[in-house]
């Protein structure tokens, strides 16, 4: 018995050029559904990581549309509602396709809290563009209104940037671990989880930012020592050399390769790059005395992968 950590990417739950209504997530989460069935119908133990990036960026924008009768949700507020809905979608998805094939389906939603060191240097550069495109107009008004940061982005218009700390640790790791025990499959840290200080009294504190799901992703499983971390994303292996003439898939790699390949700056920084520092830390952070593997495809290829005939495998 393994414990795994399964991180959908966003084309799990929603496609390019995807409007986003609850249909389409359903459709798509359906056919994710499909590609795990068996994994969730062993005896593992099985966590489910997802991201959110869609899904609060139109909540950012209904807020925006309707910000003289509503008022605004502070970002941490807007991650914890994200992870709330799509946690519902997800496990009523893969509930239903459980109890149709006879199969235990004890699936709990964990709305999970992230800490974040508050002298994280992100702090002090914020990088994640967030929410609807200003013109150059609105956002003067906002840098001057809110204090909001604004870049153009795209050549779409401008928008805000908000900082992109990285998770120290997970507040609910614990709690996760023993609901495991307890034979449940649990999905937490949705969207990279809902970023918090810690205060000198102990104290937690939501503060505006945005965690990396790969990162919470990688921090979860070595928190809960997890033995697997299923990396479902836009594409079916990890390529040397992406977007060139001369890129190469990679089939495995060794943790030494990836840290050189990573310094080479083979991998798109914003895509791949998180998912292999977070591969890196979880084979490098966690114990020696079990073996420990990272799979990055697609979650169409998901089976294919869990049984070493695509995808690309990370060990030490």
């Amino acid at each position: 018995m393994k414990t795994f950590v399964i991180a959908l990417g966003g084309n799990s739950i929603l496609r390019a050029k995807e409007k986003g209504t609850s249909e389409e997530q359903y459709l798509n989460l359906k056919r994710t559904s499909e590609q795990l069935l068996g994994l969730l119908a062993s005896e593992n133990r099985i966590v489910i990581t997802h991201g959110n990036g869609p899904q609060v960026g139109n909540l950012l924008l209904a807020m925006e549309s309707a910000k003289h009768v509503v008022p605004a949700m502070a970002l941490d507020i807007c991650g914890a509602a994200t992870q709330g809905f799509m946690g519902y979608m997800i496990q009523q998805t893969l509930a239903n396709y459980l109890r149709e094939a006879g199969l235990k389906h004890n699936i709990t939603t964990v709305v999970t809290q992230v800490i974040v060191d508050q002298n994280d240097p992100a702090f002090k550069s914020p990088s994640k563009p967030i929410g609807p495109f200003y013109s150059l107009e609105q956002a003067e008004k906002l840098r001057q209104e809110k204090g909001w940061q604004m870049i153009e982005d795209s050549g779409r218009g401008y928008r805000r940037v908000v900082p992109s700390p990285r998770p120290v640790n997970i507040q609910q790791a614990r709690i996760i671990k023993s609901m495991l025990d307890a034979g449940e499959i649990v999905i937490a840290a949705g969207g990279g989880g809902i970023p918090v200080i810690r205060g000198e009294e102990g104290s937690l504190c939501g503060i505006e930012a945005v965690i990396d799901k790969d990162y919470a992703s990688s921090r979860l499983a070595i928190e809960i020592d997890a033995d697997v971390i299923l990396c479902l994303t836009a594409v079916e292996k990890v390529f040397r050399n992406f977007g060139l003439p001369s890129q190469q898939p990679l089939d495995r790699l060794s943790l030494a390769e990836a840290k050189q390949l990573l310094a080479e700056g083979h991998f798109g920084v914003g895509s791949m790059e998180p998912k292999i520092r977070g591969a890196i830390e979880f084979l490098e952070e966690t114990d020696t005395s079990r073996q420990r593997e990272v799979i990055i495809t697609l979650p169409e290829t998901a089976l294919l992968a869990l049984q070493g005939k695509t995808g690309t495998l990370i060990t030490r």
